[in-house]
């Protein structure tokens, strides 16, 4: 059973940087697309980003300001935020899927396993 398991978040100030850690088994970061995603009570989830091996992407509107990379000293895949907006507040989670058209499913939230999720509170 693959598990993925997020932490880091935590109440920040507007402008200020966060990273949140997706951690999970080596073999997984190997094998499997690590997708970042948030969601707001009330209001739909919101795809962040994908990363696996070499491909990693970041939506649109927040790829000036946020970043995926692998950190291997924690098997972990961390979103690192930069200057953090009120807006930025919500539950992001980390979620896996095989890698095999994985790009595609991970874009589109279709992930197979889901961690618990952390909380990222941005005071203005």
């Amino acid at each position: 059973q693959v598990q993925v398991k997020e932490s880091g978040g935590g109440l920040v100030q507007a402008g200020e940087s966060l990273r949140l850690s997706c951690t999970t088994a080596a073999s997984v970061l190997d094998d499997y697309y690590i997708g970042w995603f948030r969601q707001v009570p009330g209001k739909e989830r919101e795809w962040v980003g994908c990363k696996w091996s070499s491909n990693n992407i970041v939506t649109d509107s927040l790829q000036n300001r946020f970043r995926l990379y692998r950190d291997n000293a924690r098997n972990a895949v961390n979103l690192e935020m930069n200057n953090l907006k009120p807006e930025d507040t919500a539950t992001y989670f980390c979620a896996a899927v095989w890698f095999k058209d994985g790009w595609d499913k991970c874009q589109s939230g279709e992930m197979q396993y889901w961690g618990e999720g952390t909380l990222v509170t941005v005071s203005s």
